[in-house]
């Protein structure tokens, strides 16, 4: 039995491959390569398995044919869904391509899944779902009130796994989580977007001297230093709830059916449970690093919140989730590692 990755070529689904092969999971990746890295895959199975390398069929999850396929060459026991656009600016620039790609393309998904017996999903959500928060830190049953079109793709498909499971079974767990960050720390393997949007790496990008600075967006928040709050977890941790995820859905599907259809579509946040200031990240980048950065303040991003933090006490209790890089400056110097050896990303 095989675990089915979507997207598995990208940042986070990378490490997540990565951490499943590490313990002794048998994996396939499909990705279309448009945002992945392959390299990003077999890196990380080289490296911790004498397995080989881990099947990989280049695809399209709007692809039911290509879907078909891999379902057809391998015993598909749950699937781990990452593959998405998940630019949130470009989402409200083409909000119907993020309708279709996300969206239908999870359609497609969960169609060809439940049509091969698949009872166990774990989704990739984001806390985008809930929009401007109403409180802090952010709680599961909070209102979800996208406030952009990529938000409004990610809680469109909680819904529909909500009702896969009413009519198909199909039981799932989506992880609405936050900033995700920090490297692989023992492995090759990091962030490398194009374009790059997220803080850290734009700010280790500038220690190297490949951009001339970075612009913090607002320095008149109501926070101590009037700089935005965020939630910061280390792309480990969130690889390790993956797994957690699938371990719970297991026990859910269990050969004797005693829990079985009791879970449902369950929805758990992943956060550190503290927020850090763009400052603080700044200063913590500066330490790391050894190096200026030069900085300069332009005007508030449309849409930013001062604070997004997220309580992850259900995914603590229920999950059995305990993160292990919470401190700030570990997340910035185990990025800085895996820019320091790979300046150019996967193109090196």
């Amino acid at each position: 039995m095989a675990i089915l990755v979507t997207g598995g070529a990208g940042y986070i689904g990378s490490h997540t491959v990565a951490e499943l092969v590490a313990h002794g999971e048998s994996v396939v990746v499909v990705d279309n390569l448009s945002l992945g890295h392959r390299q990003a895959v077999q890196r990380g199975a080289r490296a911790l398995a004498d397995s080989g390398e881990i099947p990989f069929h280049m695809g399209d999850i709007r692809d039911a044919h290509a879907l078909t396929e891999v379902f057809r060459q391998h015993e598909i026991e749950a699937v781990v869904h990452f593959a998405a656009r998940s630019l949130v600016g470009e989402s409200v620039q083409v909000p119907l391509d993020y309708y279709e790609t996300n969206v239908w393309g999870t359609t497609v998904l969960v169609k060809t899944a439940v049509a091969h017996g698949v009872k166990s999903f774990v989704f990739s959500s984001s806390a985008a779902t809930y929009g401007e928060p109403l409180r802090t830190p952010i709680q599961e049953e909070d209102p979800t009130l996208p406030t952009n079109p990529y938000g409004e793709t990610k809680r469109a498909i909680e819904r529909l796994l909500y009702w896969a499971h009413q009519a198909h079974g199909l039981q799932s767990i989506s992880l609405r989580y936050f900033n995700a960050a920090g490297a692989h720390p023992d492995l090759q393997i990091g962030e490398d977007h194009h374009p790059e949007t997220h803080l850290i790496p734009i700010l280790l990008q500038t220690a190297l001297g490949q951009r001339p600075g970075v612009t913090v967006f607002g320095d008149d928040y109501p926070t101590d230093d009037g700089t935005c709050i965020r939630d910061y977890v280390h792309v480990m941790d969130l690889a390790a709830a993956h797994r957690l995820a699938l371990i719970r859905l297991r026990g859910s599907n269990g050969s004797n059916g005693s829990n079985a259809n009791k879970l449902g579509a369950e929805v758990f946040n992943l956060g550190n449970g503290q927020g850090f200031s763009v400052q603080q990240v700044l200063t913590a980048a500066r330490a790391v690093t050894g190096r200026a950065i030069p900085a300069t303040v332009g005007p508030r991003r449309p849409g930013d919140p001062a604070v997004l933090v997220a309580s992850s006490d259900r995914a603590r209790q229920v999950l059995g989730w305990q993160p292990q890089f919470a401190d700030l400056t570990g997340i910035v110097a185990s990025a800085w590692r895996w820019h320091q050896g790979a300046p150019n990303g996967y193109g090196v």
